[in-house]
């Protein structure tokens, strides 16, 4: 058991929780993106993806499946970077999430 409780830590256990959203296709986005790229992202990008994840499940969904995109421009921009991860990466030990 990981037994870290300094502030990054704890930040880092609230967005891997939060980023389990129950709906399969959302958690094979969100979480191997905050496992891969979330640590080299800009402080920009990282309250970005924060923000993201405080959105309804719906939301998520249509925008991460591309049918739609969020109208806050840092929103879009966060979610145009997980469908590029998604779309260029071997998530496949996620697939048994």
């Amino acid at each position: 058991m990981n037994d870290d409780t300094s502030a990054q830590a704890v930040l880092r256990k609230r967005l891997y929780w939060h980023s389990r959203r129950g709906m399969w296709e959302l958690d094979l986005l969100l979480i191997p993106f905050l496992e891969q790229r979330y640590d080299s992202l800009g402080s920009d990008d990282q309250e970005a993806f924060q923000q993201l994840i405080t959105e309804e499940d719906q939301d998520l969904f249509g925008w991460l499946m591309r049918r739609e995109w969020p109208e806050n421009p840092r929103l879009r921009r966060i979610v145009q970077m997980i469908v590029e991860h998604a779309e260029t990466t071997d998530n496949a030990v996620y697939r048994t999430l």
